[in-house]
């Protein structure tokens, strides 16, 4: 089926977080991770057949969904996930915010790998606790985890670790044997690890992705993981992801913590999921080649412009560029002006980076890179 990646939609004229906020300028936005394709069609006909009923009550989860999860849970990771262990929540953020509230207290510590994902860096906040940054090292010439410099940064007050697998901003899929280590070192600490994995079916390379709470059932009772199919088939607006939580003690105290103030998930986000996981394989498949055509496109690119440098991305849609050579004080404010709307790697605790989406349609990307090598060539 031809699912037309490369057609252009005008996204201006809509509600979208995206793209208004450069309304009325000539500037393509690629900061927010939210992709410029339509969602699979086989969620758009589920969509239309729900409000086609017409009644928009309170919603449980539709019949099927969570043994689609399981399957899907099964078929792509081996992972072996019981009905009960799932936590329906409006989105992973969310999730983020409530681990923190249930597993650690004020004045605790929460640690992080930076650069990281601004809601990692500011959920601590929220519960009057401390963020504990702990940059990632550079191997061979990509990230990774630090965990000699994880280990001595740790201490008492260190409750929770929040991890981001596959990792934005630097689009790294932690191999098997990182995450065992880190593990081992969360394990003696007592460390409950809250990992964020709302990438992990976005594998670009010829690499399977690793839940770490599927590493053992000892990591799995200390493991929090965030998941849901918004990045993967692009419907973030619908409100619809889960917490997968195995360890019945860690399960109350999640559901503890978000009792009262986390609403309800969407009705028209369930029936989304449902049919994404049910439906949507051949969707994403003809996906994830087009984005390792985009990557590769702007891969290239970037290596061709003196001054900017950005790794292989192994997972997700995002790039993160190092633009440190080119001296500027505000790279995004540079790149907004020559019309390319960035993240600013500032707000990821990594200055001197920008972030850039390229999960859009091939003719935007190229755009994109040309206004990029102009802005530098004029330097």
């Amino acid at each position: 089926m031809d699912y037309s990646f490369d057609q252009v939609i005008d996204r201006r004229a809509t509600p979208s977080l995206k793209w208004t906020r450069y309304q009325g300028r000539d500037v393509l936005p690629m900061w927010v991770a939210d992709m410029d394709f339509r969602s699979p069609p086989e969620v758009i006909e589920a969509l239309k057949d729900l409000a086609n009923h017409g009644i928009f009550g309170y919603p449980v989860p539709p019949d099927g969904l969570v043994e689609a999860v399981q399957a899907h849970m099964q078929q792509m990771y081996g992972w072996e996930v019981r009905a009960e262990w799932i936590i329906w929540i409006p989105g992973v953020v969310t999730g983020l915010n409530i681990a923190c509230r249930a597993i650690a207290g004020p004045g605790d510590q929460v640690a992080v790998f930076t650069p990281i994902y601004p809601p990692f860096l500011s959920a601590p906040g929220h519960w009057s606790q401390e963020v504990l940054g702990v940059p990632l090292a550079r191997d061979s010439g990509r990230y990774c985890l630090d965990l000699d410099r994880f280990k001595k940064a740790i201490t008492p007050r260190t409750k929770l670790v929040l991890l981001c697998n596959p990792h934005n901003p630097v689009g790294r899929s932690f191999a098997r044997q990182e995450l065992e280590d880190f593990a081992k070192i969360c394990l003696e600490a007592g460390i409950v690890i809250c990992s964020d994995e709302v990438h992990c079916d976005l594998i670009l390379d010829q690499i399977r992705h690793v839940p770490i709470a599927s590493i053992d059932t000892q990591v799995q009772d200390q493991t929090i993981t965030l998941m849901a199919p918004s990045k993967t088939f692009n419907i973030p607006g619908l409100g619809c992801a889960m917490a997968i939580i195995p360890n019945g003690r860690l399960r109350r105290r999640f559901c503890d913590a978000k009792a009262g103030i986390v609403p309800h998930v969407n009705l028209f986000g369930y029936q989304a999921a449902l049919a994404a996981y049910r439906y949507g394989e051949p969707w994403r498949q003809t996906l994830l080649a087009y984005l390792r055509s985009n990557r590769d496109l702007l891969m290239q690119g970037i290596s061709q412009i003196k001054g900017l440098a950005m790794d292989h991305v192994e997972a997700t849609y995002l790039a993160w560029i190092d633009a440190r050579a080119l001296g500027l004080p505000d790279p995004a404010a540079f790149f907004e002006q020559a019309g390319v709307g960035l993240s600013d790697g500032a707000d990821f605790d990594g200055p001197g980076f920008v972030r850039l989406n390229f999960g859009c349609p091939r003719s935007i990307l190229t755009e994109a890179i040309r206004r990029i090598r102009l802005a530098v060539q004029r330097l």
